[in-house]
């Protein structure tokens, strides 16, 4: 509504009507901010995917690795395997102080480089 404020509407609507303008405009809410409960739900679990991951990934290039070792692949295959079951490793040890950002990268890096020792083979 756009009247003049001497225009005799009561205070109380005038205070709403301005209120509601604020939040068209783009003001931020009180409760947009987040709740700090939820944050830290959210970083807990985050915390938790990224070391379940990384403990996941590494688990399974060792796995990989062995079973390349006892197989006629060439030294380089396992190896590679082994090398990135260290980076998920580091990465998972990353995850659980709460480096999310930094972990994703290492297993992302970490998995490349298990891709990669099977394109050796």
């Amino acid at each position: 509504m756009s009247g003049r404020p001497d225009s005799g509407t009561d205070p109380e609507t005038a205070d709403s009507e301005a209120a509601a303008g604020q939040d068209e405009a783009g003001a931020p809410a009180q409760d947009e901010a987040g709740d700090p409960e939820q944050d830290e739900g959210a970083a807990r679990r985050a915390r938790w995917t990224a070391a379940a991951t990384g403990a996941a990934l590494t688990l399974a290039g060792l796995a990989a690795a062995v079973l390349r070792l006892t197989g006629p692949a060439s030294a380089l295959v396992p190896a590679a395997y082994a090398s990135g079951a260290a980076v998920c490793a580091a990465a998972a040890v990353l995850g659980s102080r709460g480096r999310t950002r930094r972990a994703l990268w290492l297993l992302i890096a970490g998995v490349m480089v298990m891709a990669l020792g099977d394109q050796f083979d």
